[in-house]
């Protein structure tokens, strides 16, 4: 059966929006309360455009917290745990954010612009009303606003040739996550070595809406030599690659230890951070579940819509959280959150899939 989807004015429009449209989008969700296009008809294609070439996407659903002022740097060390003491102007840093029970509420990209500017590029939800709140309560002199910010990210392995024959030769000396502020044709622009997938790449956080569909024109054309082609976050990839999808891995009581996020959280930094006290015990006392790769049997599986019963011996010790048929395994490959019973177990467990029961075996992250 097919479904339309309708576009009105409550969800938002990317600046590359008219530019996705016009080049063959398909398939939109959404996210951040925006439209994001998912696929271009060809989802086998653009995987392996991402895997073995390049790729660009619209991710400006990708917003922006912007804090400013003199408290900025305080607030930003409030809101996360790991340690950001040593984070300098010009460096980006992957950061959990957690409420004060210790579960997960984000995972943004937090980008340093100075020492009184910061970006949270954040996963979906609605971070920017927590902060807001945070930052009255406890009274930070500092503002938290969502500004004109909108990524363009281009991925895969020859990435790094359309960039630099955008801007030249500097992009190949940024570390991970690092970026500078730059323009392109008087497009203004932040420039960070990062992105949604394990194939490498950039993103450009266009810093002028107005100019989205100037900028994926100057990107399309750079990359023409080198069979460039729209896309969006591949699930495939991103399973195999084992990127947590905020929401889509994670329920409301899901900790960052769980999700094998423990090497991001600081415990022993003198500043205080919401959740501390929380993220100690659990750490103290360990975690009652655990997120795991697993191997399915029978045909090649369709992708879950919603999250299936994992069982152990009958009783659900969990639940699969995405599911996909990998094209470079050949193999059916999912993630699941379990009990560590379960997961120390192995083997024995069962997928309650909606074409029937699978039989499932723990693996490794990423698989690939």
């Amino acid at each position: 059966m097919e479904f339309k989807f309708a576009i009105g004015p409550r969800v938002r429009k990317s600046p590359f929006f008219d530019a996705a449209v016009a080049a063959g989008v398909t398939r939109f969700t959404t996210y951040n309360h925006m439209y994001m296009p998912v696929s271009y008809g060809d989802l086998e294609a653009e995987y392996w455009r991402l895997k073995q070439g390049v790729t660009f996407w619209d991710v400006a659903c990708e917003r922006q917290v912007e804090i400013v002022g003199p408290d900025a740097a305080a607030l930003a060390q409030y809101l996360s745990p790991r340690d950001l003491t040593r984070c300098t102007s010009g460096q980006g840093k992957y950061v959990l954010l957690c409420n004060h029970a210790g579960h997960l509420i984000n995972d943004p990209v937090l980008l340093k612009l100075n020492d009184e500017r910061f970006w949270f590029s954040i996963a979906d939800s609605d971070v920017l009303l927590w902060v807001r709140a945070i930052a009255a309560e406890r009274g930070y002199k500092a503002q938290v606003r969502e500004p004109d910010v909108s990524p363009l990210a281009i991925q895969g392995p020859k990435a790094e040739a359309v960039v630099c024959d955008l801007f030249g030769d500097w992009p190949r000396d940024l570390k991970y996550f690092w970026f500078r502020e730059t323009e392109l044709e008087g497009i203004p622009l932040v420039l960070a070595r990062s992105g949604w997938s394990k194939q490498g790449g950039f993103e450009l956080y266009l810093q002028d809406g107005a100019r989205g569909s100037e900028l994926w024109n100057l990107v399309r054309e750079a990359g023409r030599p080198y069979d460039i082609g729209p896309g969006a976050p591949n699930n495939i990839e991103r399973i195999e690659s084992g990127l947590l999808s905020y929401g889509g891995d994670t329920d409301d009581e899901t900790n960052p230890f769980e999700v094998n996020l423990g090497k991001y959280i600081d415990l022993d930094i003198e500043a205080d951070f919401i959740g501390k006290t929380a993220l100690r015990e659990i750490a103290r006392t360990g975690p009652k579940r655990r997120q795991v790769g697993l191997f399915l049997d029978g045909e090649n599986i369709v992708p879950n819509q919603h999250r299936w019963d994992v069982t152990l011996e009958g009783e659900i010790v969990g639940k699969l959280t995405a599911a996909t048929y990998s094209l470079q395994l050949k193999r059916n490959i999912a993630l699941a959150l379990i009990e560590l019973r379960a997961a120390e177990s192995g083997r024995g467990l069962v997928v309650r899939a909606d074409d029937g029961p699978r039989r499932a075996e723990v693996t490794g992250i990423p698989f690939c």
